[in-house]
């Protein structure tokens, strides 16, 4: 009855906004009982030439909310902010932005009351609803990713280079094996966006006796391509240097370079690569880490921070000085991190500068340098150049050296926010490494306002993971990390088309947030352990790597297999950790 109600209603808004004659509306009225909602629509369309936008607004007045036009909105950076992609993809829900304290959402069916009260618990705060179409909603929730050209594969490449794609090696004729040949500039070209499109974020090239191996690392594994022959790697090296601008003739010294790949190919693909050659013991090898230039930074909440730590880590990016520390393995997030901080505190009356080796990202309203070690053009340098142009943010991509870690303390005490990151595997590790590059822990204590330590762990793929109960140690490692047990998802061993077969897709960060009390202060000051610190630390509220990790694990976002091995628990000594409750109890020990 409400829904013949409703039809009746748009039928007779249509009338109203001249878009329907009366005797058009009298059809419908006499035809609404045969009618569903999708055919009247159907047939207001196509039998009358009502256009769907106009349909849309006569539906939000008969349903009383505001229509919206979503195929004129913009999806930007902080979009999925408040909801996450992957709800709005289920739930078929476009976050237009906060409008006070309200979240507005558009969605495509008025009836569906549910989707309000979803949205609302999933972003913590109330919402505001309007009404756009369907198809329009979905055009904007779509993965660029997915709109990606496919990988046309080595085939035709290998047949022109006389080679098959197997085992098998047939003797090459020297002439087709130069650096500057049409096949060898097709294969290299074609390894680059094969890696790419499968969203590989580094290319190995490694020699062997009998051939040469191409790998690709995609969300932290490295997975086999293809094998060419000695001959074929040689030449392919060739272009690659020749790509990146390095000394050909140079095959004793390891070598870095740049590819601007945007020269290189006519599909648009705008991407740079940052590529390190090697000399190994069956020939030269060469690495290239993939840039992507279109790929924007993510929002704080996508970075995988639980609430607490997100709510810590915002509190102090704000501050007016002090240094903020992101420590990790290479390939751990740390830039993206620190790209996604930036991006959130950026305006246009903070002055904002970034030392870094490479630019991975380019940020609109940040002065970024790039560093040359050739030219003296160091970490160093750069930070006493920046503090002469009056910042108020300075990022310094790595703190290598006792010079640059001096002069960061430094810029951190006279008034200055400071970012930057150190190579230790977890936070409280980097109070001794910057004491060991010879800073006074005094100052370390002075300036420091956190530590965040984390890793990256691959996604459990949403279509095929499995849900199955804790037993045994699994169930142990739970209840002593985060005093909990219950049902836990796992990956399934023969995937789906999604993931590849890999039962994964994608990867989230973890993190141990180290944020400095008055406790950590004279633990620093007293030239603690790291042990101790960590103590110290884990009393204060911080969440260790790997509880962080068991947490992703209990909220249906990874596997316990990808949490332990990603951060081994014996690492922790959780029940040490807790054993020493008081200050004076670490102390005594």
């Amino acid at each position: 009855m409400a829904l013949a109600r409703i039809q009746r209603s748009i039928v007779s808004n249509l009338v109203d906004m001249g878009r329907l004659a009366p005797e058009q509306a009298q059809r419908l009225y006499e035809s609404r009982e045969e009618l569903s909602g999708e055919a009247m629509e159907q047939m207001l369309s196509k039998e009358f030439g009502v256009t769907e936008f106009i349909i849309l607004v006569a539906k939000a007045r008969a349903c009383d909310m505001a229509p919206f036009n979503a195929k004129a909105f913009v999806v930007g950076e902080k979009t999925f902010e408040k909801l996450d992609k992957d709800f709005c993809k289920e739930h078929k829900v476009l976050p237009l932005g906060v409008v006070g304290e309200r979240l507005a959402i558009a969605i495509s069916n008025p009836f569906n009351t549910s989707v309000a009260t979803l949205a609302q618990e999933e972003a913590h705060m109330k919402v505001v609803v309007l009404l756009a179409l369907g198809a329009e909603i979905e055009e904007k929730l779509k993965d660029k990713q997915q709109d990606r050209p496919r990988s046309e594969g080595f085939g035709d490449v290998v047949e022109a280079l006389g080679e098959e794609y197997g085992d098998e090696v047939r003797k090459l004729d020297d002439e087709n094996l130069e650096e500057e040949s049409a096949p060898i500039i097709k294969l290299a070209n074609r390894i680059i966006e094969d890696a790419y499109y499968s969203g590989g974020s580094d290319i190995h090239i490694e020699p062997y006796e009998t051939f040469a191996r191409v790998r690709v690392r995609v969300d932290g594994i490295c997975h086999e391509k293809l094998r060419i022959p000695p001959k074929v790697a040689t030449a392919l090296l060739a272009r690659l240097k020749v790509m990146s601008n390095l000394d050909i003739a140079e095959k004793r010294l390891p070598q870095d370079g740049r590819i601007v790949y945007k020269q290189f190919n006519r599909k648009g693909l705008d991407i740079d690569l940052r590529v390190a050659t090697a000399p190994l013991n069956h020939g030269e090898g060469v690495v290239m880490r993939i840039l992507d230039k279109q790929k924007s930074t993510l929002p704080l909440t996508a970075l995988g921070f639980s609430d607490e730590n997100l709510a810590k880590y915002r509190d102090l990016i704000v501050r007016p000085y002090g240094m903020i520390l992101h420590c990790g393995p290479t390939g751990s997030g740390k830039s993206m991190t620190l790209y996604s901080a930036l991006n959130e505190i950026n305006a246009p009356d903070t002055v904002i500068r970034t030392a870094e080796d490479p630019i991975e990202y380019t940020l609109p309203g940040l002065c970024q340098m790039q560093m040359h070690r050739k030219i003296g053009l160091t970490f160093a340098s750069a930070l006493r150049a920046f503090l002469r142009q009056d910042p108020d943010i300075i990022l310094v991509g790595e703190i290598r050296d006792s010079e640059t870690a001096q002069i960061a303390i430094e810029a951190a005490l006279t008034g200055h926010l400071l970012f930057s990151t150190l190579h230790t595997n977890d936070a409280p590790s980097a109070i001794p490494r910057l004491t060991d590059m010879g800073v006074e822990p005094f100052m370390i204590s002075a300036s420091l306002l956190c530590v965040c330590a984390q890793r990256l762990m691959r996604r459990v793929c949403k279509n095929c993971k499995q849900l199955y109960t804790l037993e045994g140690r699994e169930a142990e490692l739970f209840q002593t990390a985060l005093k909990w047990q219950g049902e836990v998802f796992r990956a399934n061993l023969h995937g789906c088309p999604v993931c590849g077969g890999a039962g994964y897709k994608g990867r989230v960060g973890i993190h141990e947030l180290m944020t400095v009390s008055d406790e950590l202060v004279h633990g620093i000051n007293c030239k603690m352990e790291a042990a101790k610190l960590k103590r110290i630390g884990v009393r204060g509220g911080m969440a260790t790597l790997h509880q962080d990790s068991l947490l992703k694990v209990k909220q249906g976002t990874t596997t316990i297999v990808e949490a332990i091995s990603t951060v081994p628990p014996d690492m922790e000594n959780l029940d040490r950790i807790r054993s020493a409750a008081t200050l004076e109890q670490a102390l005594l020990e």
